[in-house]
């Protein structure tokens, strides 16, 4: 518990580098940045340059989403040269997820810009204070933990594929495992230039150059002028009610806030919510993302009109490899921020230390086919950084990583908060269940009784022995609005972390 700011997220040295800045005087946005930065280091499987994110920030005056996700490539007309690498992905050797790979699933990065920009909007710390530590750490390296050992061991197809990437994870012919030390020097580079010299390299110049290059050479269409038009963007985020909190979420393009939105409003009607009203608003959830759903994201007004349809169809029948950092300050400002790099394309560009992202292959994000999405728009995501807020004061931020279940994992978490009277950290760890592809996944710890009313009803229910990362890792901060007392949560299927200031 503290008064004066907390960060959560997924590494212990990643939370303690935003708890220093704001020990140092910085405020929730400094915090996350420089948590951001550091998780390219300690998490780079799942974010670095090369990724696309999210960042919400509550300043208790306004609540703004910098939307720096990956953009299609394509608009210098390259055409891809290369197919889809398929790569299943084992979460245990029963539960597989392919995951498609290779320079043709490569989009338009953006985290550089992005962090860029919420400093200069939000932010009280130079850049390259933030970045300093981050590329000393890459420099110097860190000792691989058992969470880290553990991405390294199911993405190990992925991050050996190409000869630049297992020269990282592999230096010896062998990949890292618990207790090596990982060293990325040509990130601490790459993080060096972005505190020097600011985001334009790596969308203008040098940097930007030799990403393109590599993508093109490999059969990609990632072009220079892709690159160089990229910009952050700021939107309004997506209100949603439950009980009497008010939740604010990513808007679209982004598909995973409006889904969180919808099924807040739809559990808000039940008096009480079990296991099966659960698993059928998400049902109701994955059936609403339909291809007119999709195509709806990019049109104005689209959420106001989904949601109001969907509050209609409700009262009618009544229902029966992505990171997340979320730091607070003393002042209650809130930093919830998602990033991505998928699972990595396995390209990683020389001198440089980007890897660059693959979600032109990420199947979650392309649910009806590959290669559809207009060139030069915003990917859709899952990535929903959110913030709770009772009578206008921040009651909680929070976000997940986790592909499809962040929406489930989020919802999860804010029922257990607000419905359950949970404290943050009970909250998080509490057992989780997901609804996808006719398949009921469950934690143990889901009521029993519950699972084999559902078995009863046709559903296919799976049981996992132990919590899994499969279910995403929320991160997250609650306050006390009374005392203003924070307490952080940091997800153990993910290796969360907390740090106070």
């Amino acid at each position: 518990m503290s008064s004066r700011g907390v960060v959560a997220a997924g590494h212990p040295l990643t939370a303690e580098a935003g708890a220093r800045v704001l020990r140092e005087g910085g405020n929730a946005v400094d915090a996350a940045v420089a948590a951001v930065l550091t998780s390219f280091v300690t998490e780079s499987p799942l974010t670095g340059l090369g990724a696309g994110g999210y960042m919400l920030v509550h300043t208790g005056d306004e609540t703004v989403v910098l939307d720096f996700f990956v953009a299609v490539p394509g608009v210098d007309g390259n055409e891809r040269g290369a197919e889809l690498v398929p790569i299943p992905v084992y979460f245990t050797p029963e539960s597989a997820q392919v995951f498609h790979v290779g320079a043709a699933s490569c989009g338009v990065p953006g985290t550089p810009a992005g962090l860029e920009e919420a400093l200069r909007r939000f932010g009280s710390v130079p850049l390259t204070e933030l970045t300093t530590p981050a590329a000393r750490l890459a420099r110097e390296g860190h000792p691989v933990n058992s969470e880290q050992a553990y991405f390294l061991s199911i993405l190990a197809p992925i991050l050996t594929h190409y000869p630049e990437a297992a020269t990282v994870y592999a230096p010896d012919g062998r990949l890292l495992a618990e207790g090596d030390e990982f060293v990325f020097e040509d990130l601490g580079d790459g993080l060096e230039r972005l505190g020097s010299d600011g985001s334009a390299p790596f969308y203008r110049g040098e940097v930007a150059a030799a990403v393109s290059d590599l993508v093109l050479e490999r059969g990609g269409s990632l072009g220079r002028a892709d690159l160089s038009n990229y910009e952050p963007i700021a939107r309004q985020p997506v209100p949603a009610r439950f009980r009497d909190r008010e939740v604010l979420t990513n808007p679209p393009p982004s598909s995973g806030g409006i889904l969180i939105a919808f099924a807040l409003d739809l559990l808000d009607r039940r008096d009480s919510i079990g296991t099966e009203q659960l698993v059928a608003v998400m049902e109701a959830a994955q059936e609403a993302r339909t291809e007119e759903f999709l195509d709806g994201l990019y049109e104005p007004g689209f959420a106001d009109e989904f949601l109001d349809a969907a509050r209609l169809r409700a009262a009618a029948d009544r229902l029966g490899s992505t990171t997340h950092i979320t730091a607070v300050d003393a002042a209650g400002r809130c930093a919830s921020v998602t990033c991505s790099n998928g699972t990595g394309s396995g390209l990683i560009v020389p001198g440089t230390g980007i890897h660059v992202n693959n979600m032109l292959g990420e199947e979650d994000l392309n649910p009806h086919g590959f290669h559809r999405h207009i060139e030069g728009r915003r990917m859709p995501s899952m990535m929903s950084p959110t913030v709770v807020l009772h009578d206008g004061e921040l009651e909680a931020g929070l976000g997940s990583g986790g592909s499809n279940r962040i929406r489930s994992a989020i919802v999860q978490t804010i029922l257990r908060l607000v419905d359950g009277g949970l404290e943050v950290a009970k909250a998080v760890v509490a057992p989780r269940v997901h609804f996808e592809a006719g398949a009921v996944q469950a934690e143990p710890g889901i009521d029993a009784e519950a699972l084999a009313a559902l078995e009863r009803r046709g559903y296919e229910v799976v049981r996992w022995p132990a919590l899994n990362v499969f279910f995403g890792g929320v991160h997250a901060v609650a306050r006390d609005p009374g005392t203003s007392d924070l307490h952080g949560a940091g997800d153990p299927r993910r290796g969360g972390a907390v740090a106070v200031a």
